[in-house]
């Protein structure tokens, strides 16, 4: 049985993002093959929990800057715990994780999860660039979640030999089904036929085209979600009568929307948005789908012309044509969400996921052993 660490920055109660939810997800299929994982994290105040059934270590963080929340117990606390697990799984980025696996001189076996390239925070780059490929150049292994990303990475380009490609995978028995009643209450408040949107609400969604697009088309679009862009967002929309603000719902609130969608509707136009859970869950649900080409995991799920129709980035007008050559062509939306849930099956199952992540695993410990 390999024990495996996992450290992301945030986590639980504190954050529950893309990276969050795809440990969760590593960490559920994990067990269900007898292998154990724990996540060492930041947050508001020093504690270990159990969430979802898994131990948190969170360490209170004292400073963020640049969206890097740091911790001065994490630095000691990630030495302690490193020699407690087989396998120490980082998720990139997240610098003060770097910095406090080189300080600690950290020997366990280690691979990195290379979620995105450092998009927002450039200015800092000429700060951190030493320290981050000090740090890719010390781990054993680099998981990159599509070859899309890994063959437009200018950092990765560096490390191609060390680099695997393992999609990021979702287990749909850890989804709930919707209800009739929940179905009810949906229908009688959006009514079905709707574009949907879910996820936070960030700078790099692409939220700004959507509403553009929902202008141009006047079709009815839903956005599930929160986030820190939602009063400039919702103010830029505020005269569309078409498009429905619902706040943060609740998973199976989202089960029930994506069942009465007419398709999926993902703007995100920058390389932030390295792959995309959320657009894997309208795959899983079997929608057709409209996203933006950035060079990202979203055209690894989203094939243009066969899953659904991939479009520029920020392009309002090309986003509205796309909807509504779905909405006047039920026979296409068909197909393409037929084939986005035969997509999902072959690649983005969590046991296939869970598997190539446990061979990894065994190969890292295998180099390790030979080399000791």
């Amino acid at each position: 049985m390999t024990r495996t660490l996992h450290v992301y920055k945030t986590y639980g109660a504190d954050g529950w993002g893309g990276v969050e939810r795809c440990i969760a997800q590593l960490l559920r299929a994990g067990a269900a093959r007898g292998e154990s994982g724990e996540v060492l994290t930041t947050g508001a105040h020093d504690h270990t929990e159990q969430v979802d059934g898994f131990t948190v270590h969170t360490l209170r963080r004292q400073l963020s800057v640049a969206s890097t929340p740091m911790s001065l117990r994490f630095l000691s606390r990630l030495k302690v715990l490193a020699t407690q697990f087989d396998v120490i799984h980082y998720h990139f980025p997240w610098p003060w994780m770097d910095l406090a696996h080189l300080l600690g001189s950290v020997n366990t076996p280690s691979v990195v999860t290379y979620h995105s390239d450092v998009v927002r925070q450039t200015g800092w780059m000429a700060i951190y660039r030493p320290l981050m490929h000090r740090f890719l150049s010390s781990v054993d292994r680099i998981i990159v979640t599509s070859p899309n990303y890994l063959a437009t990475s200018e950092v990765l380009a560096r490390y191609q030999e060390k680099c695997s490609v393992i999609p990021i995978s979702l287990d749909p028995d850890s989804y709930p089904a919707p209800d009739n009643t929940k179905l009810d209450h949906w229908r009688a408040r959006v009514g079905e036929g709707f574009f949907l949107f879910v996820g936070v609400l960030r700078y790099y969604k692409g939220l700004h085209v959507l509403i553009e697009a929902a202008r141009r088309s006047g079709l009815p679009v839903v956005v599930a979600g929160d986030g820190p862009m939602v009063g400039s967002l919702r103010a830029q929309s505020r005269d569309i009568a078409n498009l429905h603000w619902l706040g943060n719902v609740s998973e199976e609130d989202k089960a029930a929307l994506l069942r009465l969608c007419k398709g999926f509707v993902f703007p995100s136009h920058l390389r932030a948005e390295a792959f995309g859970i959320s657009l894997l869950e309208a795959a899983m649900h079997g929608k057709p789908m409209i996203s933006a080409e950035i060079g990202t995991g979203t055209s690894y799920i989203n094939i243009h012309g066969e899953t659904g129709i991939v479009v520029p980035a920020q392009d309002p007008t090309a986003f509205a044509d796309a909807m509504q050559t779905l909405a006047n062509d039920e026979q296409r939306c068909t197909n393409y969400g037929r084939a986005a849930h035969q997509r999902f099956t072959k690649l983005f199952q969590a046991d296939r996921g869970a598997d190539q992540h446990a061979a990894l695993y065994r190969s890292v410990l295998q180099a390790a052993r030979r080399g000791a």
